[in-house]
């Protein structure tokens, strides 16, 4: 079927067939950055503007590399640099870079909902790349395609992710990914950041460490996010990491093919150590070269491109 979205706000509002529309896109464009010349001429003449009123290093830079790839002229602009430092409205910074002439907007920001309170201002596309504690769709489209390249298809398959759920928008992002791809999905970690309530959204929520990574397939790490906590969930962090951080002896309670997962940035040491962080079953590095993929592909569809007419690799 055609692509028809101009925007990319959340993984809830997508059907699996377009998070599978996107999975194919992005897979065809990963031949591409195959090849010795990465580029294509996809969105030549169109401007991107990178808004991200929230620090970022991986996203940011994913984003970026894929508008240069799909040959894309890229303005990116950071909360130091834009015109909010003096009080400028989020609602006048966005009307100003479309009146600029620029064709899209992706904007991070700390503030859930801002992605749609745009896309209902604008007349361009806004792409979602982070709101707040609600979603981060990108990354659950780069995680679910991560899992399946190393397990084919997600029906039945059994995902866990350990961590501060409560705060994560990739937590958020990746159950409704993985709900409507077939998952069986089980969060685990405190009784404060792992609320009972998320079995609203079709998952299992366990307390406990060992009977959650049980036979998993997939384990997925999240860090503490301290920054959206307005108080402690936990007594420490070393508590925490006697707990619920993923060492050698517990990664042993695992399926011995499970691949292990992080969207980063990673704390070494609280959430996993570094040896299983740099281990064999590690794909966190994979994950951050399929999100060059994953955002040319929303990039392109959501600039009006259709999964078939892209370029096949040479």
């Amino acid at each position: 079927m055609p692509w028809t979205r101009r925007h990319l706000l959340t993984i809830e509002e997508l059907s699996l067939a377009e998070i599978e529309q996107i999975h194919a896109t992005a897979a065809a464009f990963k031949q591409i950055l195959g090849r010795s010349v990465k580029k294509v001429p996809a969105l030549r003449g169109k401007t991107i503007v990178n808004l991200f009123l929230e620090p970022s290093t991986r996203t940011r830079m994913a984003f970026d590399m894929a508008a240069k790839r799909l040959s894309a002229d890229v303005i990116s602009v950071d909360a130091v640099s834009s015109s909010t430092t003096k009080g400028e409205t989020l609602r006048d910074t966005a009307q100003n870079i479309q009146a600029l002439q620029a064709d899209m907007i992706v904007i991070r920001h700390s503030a859930a909902g801002s992605p749609l309170y745009l896309s209902r201002l604008l007349d361009i596309p806004v792409i979602n790349a982070g709101d707040g504690a609600h979603e981060h769709p990108t990354q659950g489209l780069l995680d679910t395609f991560t899992m399946k390249e190393h397990l084919g298809r997600l029906k039945g398959r059994k995902v866990v992710i350990l961590g501060d759920i409560l705060f994560s928008r990739v937590a958020r992002s990746n159950i409704h990914a993985l709900t409507k791809m077939g998952a069986n999905v089980t969060l685990v970690g405190p009784s404060t950041l792992v609320p009972e309530w998320f079995t609203a959204l079709g998952v299992k929520v366990t307390h406990d460490l060992k009977s959650a990574l049980a036979d998993a397939e997939v384990v997925m790490l999240l860090r503490i996010q301290h920054e959206r906590q307005a108080s402690s969930h936990f007594p420490s962090l070393g508590e925490y990491t006697s707990m619920f951080g993923l060492n050698k002896t517990r990664a042993g309670w695992l399926n011995p093919k499970a691949i292990i997962m992080h969207p980063g940035p990673i704390n070494r040491g609280v959430e996993i150590d570094s040896e299983l962080a740099d281990g064999e079953r590690s794909v966190i590095l994979e994950q951050v070269t399929n999100g060059i993929a994953i955002r040319m592909a929303v990039l392109y569809l959501c600039a009006g491109g259709q999964p078939e007419h892209v370029i096949p690799a040479a």
